[in-house]
Order: C-alpha cells, then structure tokens, then sequence
C-alpha cells in the first residue's frame, strides 16, 4: 500500500511529547490490525500485518510454502506464482511473504487501530510517570496545590497528581490553590488507575532533603546531618557533624546572617528549627541538643539509655521548653531517656523531670 508521511509523522509526536518508544506504538498498531484480519482471513495463523517505518505504508502479508501441487492456497503457492512477489532465487520448500492486502483494509481498520493506539497510549504514559516517580521516592519535590478532597490536599508534580493526607500535614497549616509548597515523597504505588503518589509535610526527612537542596556542605558530604527530630509546625531540633576540620557544621547549615536555615524555616511556614553539634559522646550530645539552655551537669548511663542532667534554676524552664517540647525533642533525637531538674532540686529525687523518646 501507498506511503503515510503524515502517519510517520503523527507517531514520531506521539513518541516525543508521551516518551514512549515508537517501536511499542508500531506494534500496538500492527497488532490492531491484525485483528482486524480475522474478518477478512479468518483463524489464519500465516498472517501478518507489516508497517514500514520509513513509508508507513501497511500491508497486509501471508506466510506460503512454495509447492509443486497446491492443496492449500491459504498456506501454499506454487513456485510460478511465488517468482511474481519476489526476485529472489526461490525453489520448492522455500518460504515467501505475499501481499493480501484487502482494498478497503485501512477503511475498515482504522477504527480498532485508534482505539487501541489510544490505549497503549495511556497504559505507557502511565508506566513512564510510574518509573520517573518510583525513583523520586524519599525525595522533595515542588508541587502545586489543586484543591481539597475532603480533608486531604491534591497535588499536582507536573505529570502526576499525589496526594497530601491530613495525617501528613503540619497542624494549622492551611493552603490555596495553586499555592507552590515543596514536598516528601512518601510512597509511590503502581495502580490499573496510574501512579498513586502519597507525599508528606510532618515527615523529618523533609527537613533533612530541604537542608541537602540549601546547603552545599550538606548535599556534597562535607557536612552530616546525624540525626533529626521533629515535632512537625512546632520545632525540629538537628545534629550535624563536619567531615572537614576547616567547616563548621552549625555555621554551614546556618548562613550567612542565618540565611540559608531563614529559607528553610519560611518553607515551613515559620517552624523553629535548632542546629546542634553532634557528638559521639552521649553526655555533651545531650548537653548540646537541650540547647538553648545552659547545662550544669549530665550523668550517663548507657547501658540503661538514661542520662540525669541538672540546670541552672532559671534555666529549667527553658531547659523543658513549652509543653515540655525541648526536652521531648533532646530525648527523641539521642535516643535516650532524660531526667532533668534544677540545682535547687538536685538533691530530691522526687523533683525530676523526665522525658523519654516516645513520649
């Protein structure tokens, strides 16, 4: 059949613009078409549909066996009739391909090889916005709210939507739409329906991947983020170790006059976040990590994951923080139960204030 150099080009755009690969949609078309065959041929299993990649012409091709006597002119031909369709040296025994293009085949096909271009368009559009997010996974990414489904926030990435559940939005925090806000991936799943993406603004890890875009100390290794803790709208406490005796770990994440930890807590619409120098010794850990309180002492006992510190009176306060938040988060972050009180109550066991990871 005649060329299509507007057939050629329509799959050359649908590769670019869907990154699908041509060779998935000539299949899918010839495979539509064949189907189509069966009208015409019936349950022959010698037929093959065949488009030219350069030309697009389609043609519609049977297997025969050159015979001497022809018994079967579905599956053979005779070596006379075989010389017309090739110029190939041809004997008996050989195999040849013979056009048995009907004329009205494209009319009648060009209905089911749509509807299923259509289909395989969507089913590999959906497979390649699966493999570039299921990569993303444990990332931050930029998405633009939609709107609210019940009390959960669509968002849009760009090629997909995900979704923002209540559980993973920071108390208080209230968006617009088309408000651009910067997100963790939590978990991408593959569905029949596309890429079901879940994201977070709670999670600690967003505030390690803000810290890693921001600063670069942190995404080149030359500063560590060691550990995290974080009460989500409220106040993120985090540990950093510098791998270069000549960088400052706290100076790095901070800035210049505080701008670089400024831009991440305008991210978060306003969260405290405390930057602390880490330790392999537990008790100035713990001493640094109950910053901005002064500590007078810190007694470990590692095996029990406890440590006993008192502070200046007019220190303890601050010490425990808000609510207990300080201390909660200093606990959350070492990994050990904390007891605090003051120097005035330091010789009453019954005035200890204490805190414990889980708490």
């Amino acid at each position: 059949m005649a060329g299509n150099k507007d057939f050629i080009e329509a799959i050359n755009q649908i590769s670019r613009e869907k990154e699908i690969d041509k060779e998935v949609l000539y299949s899918t078309i010839e495979n539509s078409l064949l189907a189509a065959c069966k009208n015409q041929f019936g349950k022959a299993d010698n037929i093959k549909v065949n488009i030219n990649r350069e030309t697009g012409a389609v043609a519609v091709l049977a297997e025969k066996t050159i015979v001497e006597e022809v018994l079967d002119p579905t599956m053979e031909i005779t070596l006379e009739e075989a010389k017309k369709t090739s110029r190939k040296k041809l004997s008996v025994g050989d195999v040849v391909n013979v056009e048995v293009t009907p004329k009205n085949f494209m009319r009648i096909s060009a209905q089911k090889a749509k509807q299923a271009v259509v289909q395989t368009i969507r089913e590999e559009e959906r497979k390649v916005i699966y493999s570039q997010f299921s990569t993303r996974e444990h990332e931050v990414v930029t998405g633009i709210v939609q709107r609210y489904t019940g009390k959960n926030i669509n968002i849009n990435l760009g090629k997909a939507d995900a979704i923002l559940p209540e559980t993973d939005q920071i108390p208080g925090e209230r968006f617009r739409p088309n408000d651009r806000i910067k997100v963790y991936v939590l978990e991408v799943k593959d569905t029949t329906r596309g890429p079901k993406i879940t994201v977070s603004r709670t999670h600690k890890d967003l505030v390690k991947r803000l810290f890693e875009e921001e600063v670069t100390e942190v995404s080149d290794g030359t500063v560590e983020i060691k550990a995290i803790a974080r009460e989500a709208g409220g106040r993120t406490k985090m540990a950093v170790y510098s791998n270069n005796p000549d960088v400052d770990a706290v100076g790095a994440c901070v800035g210049l006059n505080g701008a670089r930890v400024n831009a991440i807590v305008e991210e978060l619409r306003g969260e405290k976040v405390d930057i602390i120098n880490w330790s392999d010794d537990p008790a100035v850990l713990i001493e640094n990590t109950l910053s901005p309180a002064k500590v007078v002492s810190v007694e470990v006992y590692e095996e029990e994951r406890w440590a006993r510190v008192i502070v200046p009176d007019y220190q303890l306060s601050l010490a425990i923080g808000r609510e207990g938040q300080n201390a909660r988060l200093a606990a959350r972050l070492t990994g050990y139960k904390i007891d605090i009180k003051s120097e005035s109550q330091s010789n009453d066991e019954d005035e200890y204030y204490y805190y414990e990871e889980n708490t």
